[in-house]
C-alpha cells in the first residue's frame, strides 16, 4: 500500500472519530439542558384568576371573565374592556412553560442580572387566592434567553432561585395598550353605528 494512501486513510478515521464525538457529546449536552429544566410555576392556566403585568410603559391588569363564553379574560385597567384573549393566552403558556434553574443569589447581586430594573414583573392570583411573581431581568450573554427571578422572598438578605426563561417573554409583556383590547367587538358596533351613505344627487332629484 502506497504511504499517501495509508496517510489519507488515518486521515479519514481521525475525521471520523471527531465528528462521531462531536456528535454524541452535542446529543448528551442537549439531553443535560432538557434534564435542567422544569416548570417555572405548579400551576396550570386553568388555575389562573388574574394577571397584573408591570413594565416600564405601564400596568396591566387582567381577570378571568365569569362567563362560558368568549372573551374569556376581561381588562380591568387602565381601562375596563374585553382583553384579546389569544395575546393573554400566549402569555399564560410561557408562564406555565419550563425554565432552567442555574443559581441562587443575594439581593445585592441582582444588578449583575438586570432584576433590579426588571424588563416586566408579572404577578399571578390563583383561584385559590395564592398569588406568585415573576421577574423578568435582562437577557443572558447569548441573548437567547432572559434571566428571571420567581416568588422572592420579603427578606432582603435571603437567598433568591433564578431562572433562565424563554426571550419570548419580551414579545408578550411588551404590548400596546391596543394589543391587549380585543377589537372586535368594538370595530363590530363601529359597523352597526356607522350612518347609512345618503342617496346619490341623481336620485334625490328623481325622487322629487
Amino acid at each position: 500500500m502506497k504511504k499517501s494512501t495509508l496517510i489519507l486513510m488515518l486521515l479519514a478515521l481521525g475525521l471520523g472519530g471527531f465528528v462521531y464525538f462531536a456528535e454524541i457529546r452535542g446529543a448528551n449536552k442537549q439531553e443535560e439542558v432538557k434534564q435542567t429544566q422544569q416548570p417555572i410555576f405548579a400551576f396550570s392556566a386553568d388555575d389562573v384568576q388574574s394577571l397584573s403585568i408591570q413594565t416600564n410603559e405601564s400596568t396591566i391588569n387582567i381577570e378571568r371573565s365569569d362567563k362560558a363564553e368568549a372573551p374569556k379574560w376581561l381588562l380591568k385597567s387602565p381601562i375596563s374592556a374585553n382583553a384579546n384573549d389569544a395575546i393573554v393566552t400566549y402569555l399564560m403558556d410561557l408562564l406555565v412553560g419550563k425554565g432552567e434553574k442555574i443559581t441562587s443569589t443575594t439581593s445585592n447581586q441582582i444588578s449583575e442580572f438586570g432584576l433590579d430594573k426588571p424588563l416586566a414583573t408579572i404577578e399571578i392570583k390563583l383561584k385559590n387566592q395564592q398569588s406568585h411573581k415573576l421577574i423578568i431581568g435582562k437577557s443572558n450573554f447569548s441573548n437567547s434567553l432572559l434571566y428571571a427571578q420567581i416568588a422572592p422572598g420579603n427578606n432582603s438578605d435571603e437567598n433568591m432561585q433564578l431562572f433562565l426563561v424563554s426571550n419570548n417573554f419580551a414579545n408578550a409583556v411588551n404590548r400596546e395598550l391596543s394589543e391587549w383590547q380585543d377589537v372586535s367587538n368594538k370595530e363590530d358596533e363601529n359597523s352597526k353605528s356607522e350612518p347609512l351613505p345618503g342617496l346619490p344627487d341623481a336620485m334625490k332629484n328623481n325622487s322629487q
